[in-house]
């Protein structure tokens, strides 16, 4: 299972390698967005394949960003990390937040896929010019406001802020408050909380801070980063008795900041009525989406019950209650069950009881992640089949295991190839692979006359077989 490690702010620097070039354009592909929600979103990250790969625990579900390539990063196998990581935790492989450039990529790399996107999550993302000048007929009501307030304040001044001032921004809190009391909306307070802290980091290199001061009085500030050609604004507090001060401050920190970026990205409304109001006022240049792919496999969209699977000898098809105690047999059977491949009773988490493998089978086919065919003889339960490891790309593992007092009469050769081709051609796997041990001449010599070989390893022999 990868080894995944939750971003702190000593980690800022090592993921500002990544985000610093990221061409996503989104504000979760940033250093702030992690620090500043890292309560909702429980960010962890690992770097993998060259890649930056940052998992989410977001209402209890596991959610991946997309990678953030570095100069020799891997994708595709940054990606194929995730989903083994998922196959591991015996959870789907969801990956949040897509960029829309990296939609088409998953949209062909995952056959059956559910995918989002929520007006909600989107970005308002403007041409950096158009913040920076307002200029045009649709920005004159944004000139008009700035250029009341001028007249009203001519001497106030936009400068970055630094460490030193502190104390200044201390003070704004005590004002901003005063103004906009939070006590009965717990979102805006917590919201405000977050931008307190951030705030604390000023002077830090990953960010960009600037405010506006009337006299040494600081009445408007702003955070952001640099990622790639977008600037993203983190934080954007005014104290609103300064009537247009708000975009004489989204000009001025454009004017000061934007410099090498083609767009400004102003983060999404949280389905607030007024943010989404004053955000389309400023005429973004779009709403940038975020798509969430829920990848699915075979089993979800194919099969609703384990069908009854017909050979020349042999029955395959569910268990029942009245093969428990054949099943258990079956499993428990260690001296067997020492090329199986895993450990059914560690795999139960606790105590074996009469009814534990039966349930851990029935569990696994309710949540679509294993199909168990229990191979049968006159009747008899003499084995099992399991497709199982359905890596949402259109694979799956298979492994059978017969008694011992039915081996070698070709029973497993028999039931294996039955399930491989139920696989391909029922439910529409493009490949189905398998494994045994060195060791293990008799699985050897099945699984060669029923598949191709793929490769080795100190342990295994691999196996594949493709349509």
């Amino acid at each position: 299972m990868q080894e995944f490690k939750p971003v702190t702010k000593q980690d800022a620097p090592r993921l500002r390698r990544y985000y610093q070039n990221c061409d996503y354009g989104l504000c979760e592909y940033s250093v702030g967005t992690k620090l500043m929600w890292k309560k909702s979103l429980h960010p962890a990250w690992a770097e993998i394949a060259g890649c930056l790969v940052v998992c989410n625990e977001i209402d209890g579900q596991v959610v991946f960003d997309y990678p953030v390539p570095g100069p020799e990063g891997d994708e595709d196998a940054a990606l194929e990390a995730i989903e083994n990581d998922c196959l591991e935790r015996g959870i789907p492989p969801v990956i949040s937040v897509v960029p829309e450039c990296r939609a088409a990529k998953l949209l062909s790399r995952y056959p059956y896929v559910r995918v989002s996107d929520v007006r909600t999550w989107r970005d308002y993302v403007y041409y950096r010019e158009d913040l920076q000048f307002f200029a045009g007929r649709r920005y004159s009501g944004q000139r008009n406001h700035i250029n009341k307030f001028r007249s009203k304040w001519p001497d106030a001044e936009f400068r970055p802020l630094t460490a030193a001032d502190a104390p200044a921004i201390e003070r704004f809190w005590q004002d901003y408050e005063a103004e906009f009391p939070k006590e009965n909306n717990a979102k805006a307070k917590n919201e405000l909380d977050l931008a307190k802290k951030m705030l604390k980091m000023t002077g830090r290199p990953c960010f960009f801070t600037g405010g506006m001061f009337d006299g040494e009085k600081l009445i408007a500030l702003s955070l952001a980063e640099k990622c790639g050609d977008t600037l993203i604004i983190h934080i954007e507090k005014a104290l609103y008795s300064y009537t247009g001060v708000y975009p004489t401050l989204v000009q001025a920190f454009a004017d000061a900041f934007g410099d090498g970026c083609q767009w400004i990205n102003r983060e999404d409304d949280a389905a607030d009525r007024g943010l989404r109001t004053s955000k389309l006022q400023y005429g973004p240049a779009k709403l940038a989406p975020k798509y969430r792919f829920d990848p699915q496999n075979e089993l979800l969209n194919h099969v609703e019950t384990i069908p009854e699977l017909k050979t020349a000898r042999l029955t395959l098809s569910a268990l029942t209650e009245a093969d428990i105690p054949a099943y258990n047999a079956l499993v428990l059977d260690q001296d067997r069950n020492r090329w199986w491949g895993y450990d059914d009773v560690g795999g139960l988490g606790g105590p074996v009881e009469e009814r534990s493998f039966f349930d851990v089978a029935r569990r696994d086919f309710e949540n679509r992640q294993a199909v168990n065919f229990a191979v049968r003889l006159d009747g008899k339960l003499i084995g099992e089949a399991v497709l199982y490891r359905f890596d949402c790309r259109g694979g799956a593992e298979l492994g059978c295991r017969i008694d011992k007092a039915y081996a070698g009469s070709g029973y497993g050769t028999e039931a294996f190839a039955a399930v491989a081709d139920w696989g391909l051609y029922k439910i529409h796997l493009s490949r189905v692979v398998a494994k045994c041990y060195k060791e293990n001449q008799a699985s050897y010599k099945m699984l060669s006359a029923c598949m191709r070989k793929k490769g080795e390893d100190d342990t295994f022999f691999y196996f594949e077989k493709l349509v």
